[in-house]
């Protein structure tokens, strides 16, 4: 049973070994299901009893080994019965046999182990190499669409400078034209207000020659009249 039981595990072992050439991303497929999280303590005390069960088989293979390979033991058995070199060497064979099966079940079980562990590894690091890549696509996603929102924003504020602009330089421009015209009234104000001031001194000249026409006028009047009274006086 024991020798049936070593050489179903290392039947096992060559067909997992054999199977391990596989692509590799099958492997992180299979290992990153979550029920390999699930039966992970379970598979960690699977591995406890079936490695202390192989150090036992081992253990007792070699002390079977032991046993049959003492000569004072084989020679001890040819004088007790018949056959009993042949019976001893039958049980040496089978001794060796299970030490060598042990043996190496024991070792092929330890680097199953180990290639099991490994795998699993490399598959949780490939998997965070996923994440990691895919955040780190996300952040490029992300940036680049903050450039292009930012580049947006400065075409946008460089719009919205150049149409201040324009609108200053309009305004800028209409006030100019508006002082142009300013200047130019108030220069044809002033103009006119000097042909007025020139008027009026004219007409106020013109008053003061009047004035003195009138007063000289009346004045020879006063004196016709006086005459013509005196005139009238020495007729009588």
């Amino acid at each position: 049973m024991v020798i049936g039981y070593l050489q179903c595990i290392s039947k096992s072992f060559d067909f997992f070994t054999a199977n391990v050439i596989v692509l590799f991303y099958r492997w992180q497929k299979i290992f990153s299901f979550n029920v390999w999280g699930k039966i992970a303590t379970f598979w960690n005390k699977a591995f406890l009893t079936i490695i202390i069960l192989l150090i036992v088989l081992f253990l007792d293979a070699v002390r079977e080994v032991r046993k049959y390979s003492s000569i004072p033991a084989i020679e001890k058995g040819l004088t007790t019965r018949p056959g009993a070199y042949e019976h001893a060497q039958m049980k040496l064979f089978r001794s060796q046999r299970n030490l060598y099966i042990s043996g190496f079940s024991l070792f092929f079980w330890l680097v199953l182990r180990r290639l099991v562990t490994l795998i699993t590894q490399l598959a949780k690091e490939l998997s965070n190499k996923g994440v990691l890549k895919t955040q780190a696509e996300n952040t490029n996603e992300a940036a680049k669409k903050f450039m292009e929102e930012n580049e947006r924003l400065k075409q946008l504020l460089k719009s919205y400078v150049k149409e201040e602009e324009h609108i200053l330089e309009t305004e800028n421009k209409k006030l100019v034209e508006d002082q142009e015209k300013l200047k130019t009234e108030l220069k044809k104000t002033s103009e006119a207000l000097s042909k007025a001031q020139k008027d009026v001194m004219t007409m106020r000249m013109q008053s003061e020659r009047l004035s003195k026409e009138y007063d000289r006028l009346l004045k020879e009047h006063s004196e016709l009249q006086n005459r013509s009274e005196r005139d009238n006086k020495k007729g009588l």
